[in-house]
């Protein structure tokens, strides 16, 4: 049995009239659609931006991160955004508890313009950063010459 363009059996059908269940199918599309941009007080949405952050562009507050500290040591990593610090619990798995292993400011370690060195205080980075700024303020009053 064929079908013929028109025929019975055609969706598109030569002078068929929709199914209701089709126009109730496209009124609740053109529904959904215009409360995506209707407000419910009337009034029209505006576009989407991002949340605006309190005090800057970046982000706030603590932060913690898993990690592996050694071959088998595993810790968390806690991050302080607003006071600058970062520390580090290791889990010592024999004795079911955390141990700080270490903690550190960084107010001043990201003023560094070269450094590479394990055993440095915050304080003696501190030093050494005034002493790099004396040098910079000091080679600019000279006119830039060493």
């Amino acid at each position: 049995m064929s079908m013929s363009a028109g025929g019975a059996g055609d969706p598109v059908g030569g002078g068929r009239r929709a199914h209701p269940v089709w126009w109730v199918i496209a009124a609740g599309l053109l529904l959904n659609a215009a409360g995506q941009f209707v407000r419910t007080d009337g009034s029209v949405a505006s576009p989407a931006w991002a949340q605006a952050v309190p005090g800057g562009g970046g982000q706030r507050g603590v932060f913690a991160f898993s990690g592996q500290l050694a071959s088998g040591v595993y810790g968390v990593y806690m991050v302080d955004v607003d006071s600058m610090t970062m520390w580090c619990y290791e889990y010592q798995k024999e004795r079911g508890c955390m141990r700080l292993a270490a903690a550190r400011s960084w107010k001043y370690d990201r003023y560094l313009e070269q450094h590479n060195v394990c055993d440095i205080t915050p304080a003696d980075v501190e030093r050494l950063i005034e002493d790099q700024r004396a040098y910079h303020l000091q080679n600019a009053e000279n006119g830039g010459n060493k």
